[in-house]
């Protein structure tokens, strides 16, 4: 279920969901060419523990953290990282603890460079439409596919952004002016939906 308000008041704002490898760690840069702005840091969540592994090479942008929290949405982690993002993800951000979608058991979880499926719908998208329940979301991605957008216009009922994010190169300024745009665009609409001229009041 999305995250639930404080007291008796309906959240309107829409939801960020976000996955991590892709928008906010460009792993199909070229290795000998970090993306500016970018750090690298070494982790071992889950599945790189074992001792003589070498650990799992994340590029984060530590700017980006700042930048998502200006943003007016809340934000919610969609991504294989799962709860393990609010560990080794967030903290570099500056980003507090978020919600994270759960993955129901059995969907495919990981991706391969040379594995290439026959186009469907994301594996996660179906998971995403029943955790937003009709509520405004976008959604950033390096997966999603017009087939993920057809799927959400059938299947949820509020206003949606389905936006790819390049793996090569991660969140870029134009990213976050889309994202932006598209929930001012959505308070925009709710505005004029409570204009009541004179001469139509009864």
């Amino acid at each position: 279920m999305p995250p639930s308000t404080q007291g008796e008041a309906v959240n309107t704002r829409p939801l960020l969901l976000m996955d991590v490898d892709g928008p906010l760690n460009p792993w199909a840069a070229k290795p000998s060419r970090r993306p500016e702005g970018y750090l690298t840091y070494r982790m071992r969540p889950t599945g790189w523990h074992l001792p003589r592994q070498k650990p799992l090479r994340v590029w984060l942008n530590p700017a980006h953290g700042a930048r998502l929290l200006n943003l007016p949405f809340d934000l919610v982690w969609a991504t294989t990282w799962a709860h393990e993002a609010n560990e080794w993800i967030g903290p570099p951000l500056g980003l507090p603890e978020l919600p994270c979608i759960s993955w129901p058991e059995g969907l495919k979880r990981a991706s391969s460079p040379y594995w290439k499926p026959a186009p469907a719908v994301f594996w996660k998208t179906r998971t995403i439409v029943d955790y937003v329940a009709g509520r405004p979301f976008a959604w950033i991605d390096d997966d999603v596919t017009d087939l993920d957008r057809e799927y959400v216009a059938l299947h949820h009922d509020g206003p949606a952004l389905l936006h790819h994010v390049d793996p090569r190169l991660g969140l870029l300024p134009a990213d976050f002016e889309t994202l932006t745009e598209w929930a001012n665009s959505l308070t925009t609409k709710t505005d004029e939906c409570h204009i009541v001229r004179p001469n139509e009041a009864e």
